[in-house]
């Protein structure tokens, strides 16, 4: 993991500087650790001599690593009082107690002889430690300890070899290759990689979840998975909040929330070390999120109701993140100012309204226009809309979006609605950042014409809405095919449709609707339309059941449902994107065009970059592999069939939908999902793409091929090769 850290914010000097005040919260701290018999209240006050049973040479290694912990000589010795910074060969760097208002942070080396009992076996000496045991204990903290502490500032001391103390939360190193540095406007930002473990006093205290970090640092990749997860589980709660009957009352309260505990649980969790002041390892500016807690999930603004998120550094708090909630009106689209009114001061049941006071959040701004230090901006936007088919139902629906760093340039107190004093916050948006899509597709849309407009609907009115196409690259323009927006079928085939549902009212009885009884007990989709989770193969209500076409289990039949455009890009030909956004499960379009058996599609080799072999696409990565991750009383039953190679391909060089112009990547955000609904063939199921996280607007969208290396051969029999362009950080360099 990733810590941003201001490489000039601390010069500790070795003489008598006063880093800590002297007096700071007490709080109570438990642990099991592995103790020696002469340690801790209860242990008996003898110790033994040298020589007699358990007692250990002088040299014996202790290593705060391995979690076991190396006494000092007795609570009598000249470092009573004193906390363990670090141990090398049976040394303790020792960080005297405070005195005269602060805590000189001089290094003492003192050598002690600890008290370890070991054994001999086979000419080896090894320690031997009695049972673990849970201990309580009252300590004084500086202010840079503990969880919710920020410092990071490492000082070499000479004297020690090899020996860095961390004056802070954690304990780090450089971070090795892979993980950057972050410039900001002339003040750099250091990486820090820290440890598993950090050490308060003598104690080792695990920090974070291994596997978070067994790479040095959080990336994107591990990020979009986490929230894909998530996602996920939140889709699942949500179904079956909605398959419960109207009589029954029981709920599990806020699905968001359970989804996050879920995955805390699990230690899925990223960047849940100290707080990060700057950017936030593997979030990107323009991400977007449906609910609050996934902004803690991955550390990007870690309060779950507060709006201000700050941290501790050198006594003084300092603003992280902000979470700006309101309506999007006219000067945010054409500003990068930000107004924002301070925390505190609202009137609470009957409560009045009081004064808002620097203090917290409010304070930690100020301190931020003092220091000249970044605060993330993220955008809460709530709007009301109508889901399902037939739009008859309606539901708040809150967007966050990541706008990235700003600076505060001004703050005042005022009057406020409720006559108090509110604080109010000017705040403007750091230069070099990339702009937020929103804010491009608004200004487009004022325009009388889009810039590199080159056809107004390539749909050629077939689809509920025009897809045009945009280049401004060169001034190619997109080749003739004949768009078909559903697939169609040979008639020499004779495919007819599979029995239906006698659902009336519309899908919901897992055990009386045979569409769900065909998807392994349950229907596939939300009330959002949105899919739950990906599987081998859907069925969807179809021509033969009662169900009307406002049925919840009628989704990829209505066509594409969001604002498609292609555009050229810079080195992939044509790609697609959405110029609004498209939340995680959603429909995008299906991929279409003439039905070919394998060996037909094999003749074609010459111009196979529209060929997609039905199928093939289970083994798509990182979302099918996504039920082994949710827990098990919240997994979604798989016993519907599976599909294999079924010997079909679809070819879309000539007649194809909005679908043959998505690119592949290494890491797609959607997914190639098998599903039926107008006939019961398995071999030849319509082949839908759907998000497999949330995806902003003007983000292009791809999915994976799916193509084995060294696996294609042109018609003579030689291995073909292409290289590929998506640029991810997870590419192979090669399509097949």
């Amino acid at each position: 993991m990733v810590h941003s850290v201001k490489r000039d914010v601390v010069t500790a000097e070795k003489s008598n500087s006063h880093v800590f005040p002297l007096k700071y919260k007490r709080r109570k701290v438990s642990a099991k650790r592995e103790f020696p018999q002469s340690c801790g209240r209860k242990a008996p006050q003898a110790n033994p001599k040298p020589g007699e049973e358990g007692s250990c040479p002088e040299n014996l290694e202790f290593l705060l690593g391995s979690g076991r912990i190396a006494p000092l000589i007795s609570a009598k010795s000249n470092v009573d009082g004193a906390s363990v910074g670090s141990v090398e060969n049976g040394a303790a760097l020792v960080e005297p107690p405070p005195a005269n208002g602060g805590v000189d942070i001089a290094l003492q080396l003192q050598v002690f002889q600890p008290y370890v009992p070991v054994e001999v076996v086979d000419g080896s000496m090894h320690k031997r430690y009695p049972s673990r045991r849970r201990v309580s204990a009252s300590r004084d903290y500086p202010p840079h300890c503990g969880r919710r502490s920020s410092g990071l500032r490492k000082e070499k001391f000479s004297g020690v070899n090899n020996c860095e103390l961390i004056v802070g939360d954690v304990a780090g190193k450089p971070v090795d290759e892979g993980c950057t540095s972050h410039q900001s406007q002339g003040e750099e930002y250091v990486g820090i990689e820290p440890s598993k473990d950090r050490v308060i006093g003598s104690i080792v205290h695990p920090l974070v979840d291994e596997e978070d970090h067994k790479d040095g640092c959080v990336t994107r990749h591990k990020v979009r998975e986490t929230l894909r997860l998530f996602q996920a589980i939140v889709r699942k709660l949500l179904k079956d909040e909605e398959s419960k009957s109207k009589d029954d009352k029981s709920g599990t309260g806020r699905v968001d929330r359970l989804a996050g505990n879920t995955l805390k649980q699990k230690g899925k969790w990223v960047n849940t070390g100290a707080s990060i002041l700057g950017d936030v390892p593997g979030v990107e500016v323009g991400d977007e999120f449906r609910y609050r807690v996934e902004l803690v999930v991955i550390g990007l603004h870690r309060p779950f109701q507060s709006g201000i998120d700050y941290l501790n550094r050198d006594g003084k708090l300092i603003a992280t993140s902000i979470v700006s909630s309101g309506a999007y009106d006219d000067k945010f689209y054409n500003s990068d100012e930000l107004l924002y009114s301070g925390q505190g001061g609202n009137p609470k049941n009957k409560d009045k309204a009081e004064d808002q006071k620097l203090e917290g959040g409010n304070l930690s701004l100020k301190n931020s226009l003092d220091e000249q230090t970044p605060v993330r901006v993220i955008h809460g936007f709530k709007e009301t809309k109508r889901i399902g088919i037939s739009g008859s139902k309606v539901k708040i629906v809150a967007t966050y979006t990541y706008d990235g760093l700003y600076l505060v340039e001004r703050y005042w107190p005022e009057k406020g609605p409720y006559n108090t004093i509110v604080y109010k916050f000017q705040l403007r948006r750091k230069a070099g950042q990339p702009e937020l899509a929103m804010k491009v597709v608004k200004k487009a849309k004022k325009g009388c014409l889009r810039p590199g407009l080159c056809e107004e609907d390539i749909s050629q009115g077939k689809e509920k809405m025009p897809i045009s196409a945009i280049n401004t690259v060169d001034d190619e323009k997109p080749h003739q095919f004949e768009y078909i927006p559903h697939m169609t079928y040979p008639s020499l085939y004779n495919l007819s449709p599979s029995m239906g549902c006698e659902c009336i009212d519309g899908c919901s009885d897992s055990e009386k609707c045979n569409c769900a009884v065909k998807n392994g007990g349950e229907i596939p989709f939300n009330y959002d339309r949105a899919i739950v989770i990906a599987k081998p193969l859907v069925h969807e209500c179809g021509p033969s059941c009662k169900c009307p076409p406002s049925c919840h289990n009628r989704v990829s039949q209505h066509g594409i449902q969001f604002e498609l455009e292609i555009f050229k890009t810079e080195s992939s030909g044509w790609g697609v994107r959405s110029l609004t956004s498209i939340p995680s499960g959603s429909f995008i379009c299906e991929y279409t065009g003439e039905l070919l058996q394998d060996k037909e599609a094999e003749e074609r080799t010459n111009n196979d970059e529209y060929l997609f072999d039905i199928g093939r696409n289970y083994s798509t990565p990182a979302v099918f592999q996504l039920p082994d991750l949710i827990p098990p009383d919240l997994k979604t039953s798989d016993s519907c069939k599976s599909m294999e190679d079924v010997g079909f391909t679809i070819d879309a060089a000539q007649y194809g939908s909005v679908g043959r112009f998505i690119n592949h990547s290494c890491s797609p955000n959607l997914y190639a999902q098998n599903l039926l609904y107008d006939h019961g063939d398995l071999r030849m199921p319509h082949v839908m793409l759907f998000a497999s996280e949330n995806i902003p607007p003007l983000q292009e969208l791809t999915y994976h091929y799916n193509y084995m290396l060294d696996q294609v051969h042109d018609s003579d029999g030689n291995i073909k090769k292409k290289s590929c362009y998506c640029g991810t950080s997870e590419c192979s360099g090669r399509l097949y």
